[in-house]
């Protein structure tokens, strides 16, 4: 009985892997069509949505199998709510790449202003790596990452509210770019959420390390 939980939890361990992998190339793609008016792109990442929530749907299809049917407990457990939780904001993530891909779509033709763009791109790389960093820390257990991970937020913040003061003063001085510069704001948003559930994910990880529910970057000041 016990190695067929343990291959079961360890399945479950690869589908939540997979999902991240999914999830970080699906936001990689959003701000790349976003940037690069990449119009089929942006519909590519809308279409493989349905292939996250899928994987969602069905981590939390065999967590609970797992859980009725082998009663885990302590360290298994654990590991079990974890992936359930973790996957949630992997969801959430995927949401607002789709949302990023319809702004691409829904600008083309728009007055576009190429350094708010660069802007938005280097915002996306810090995110990027914040994602695959939370995933590799996930893989290894290590709580000690995930807290220096988490810290990486600010940056993301910070780069919010550089396009948001940049946003605000092209509107001001040029009208003719409001609408783009409010999806600009908009993927900007969607960015900067994302960067908050690789937060979570990285308070996923501690739990699952140490047993102890702890809210990271409180005030930006969790000294590690």
């Amino acid at each position: 009985m016990r190695e067929i939980f343990s291959q079961e939890l360890n399945d479950l361990h690869v589908c939540f892997s997979e999902m991240g992998m999914l999830v970080n190339q699906a936001v990689y793609n959003s701000v790349k069509a976003f940037v690069n008016h990449d119009r089929e792109l942006a519909l590519k990442v809308i279409r493989n949505d349905v292939v996250i929530n899928e994987c969602e749907v069905d981590i939390e299809r065999r967590s609970f199998e797992i859980i009725a049917l082998q009663q885990p407990v302590t360290r298994d457990l654990r590991m079990i709510v974890t992936i359930m939780k973790a996957s949630s904001d992997l969801e959430r993530m995927g949401d607002h790449a789709v949302s990023i891909a319809k702004s691409t779509i829904r600008v083309k033709g728009n007055r576009r202003v190429p350094e708010i763009e660069a802007a938005i791109a280097t915002m996306a790389e810090i995110v990027k790596k914040m994602v695959e960093a939370v995933l590799d820390a996930y893989v290894k257990r290590d709580d000690r990452r995930a807290r220096k991970i988490a810290q990486h937020d600010q940056q993301v913040n910070e780069a919010f509210q550089r396009i948001y003061e940049r946003c605000i003063t092209e509107m001001q001085q040029n009208p003719d770019t409001v609408i783009g510069s409010t999806d600009y704001l908009l993927v900007s948003t969607y960015l900067e959420r994302v960067g908050d559930y690789v937060t979570n994910i990285c308070e996923w990880i501690v739990y699952l390390k140490t047993n102890k529910l702890i809210e990271l970057n409180v005030n930006n000041k969790e000294t590690l």
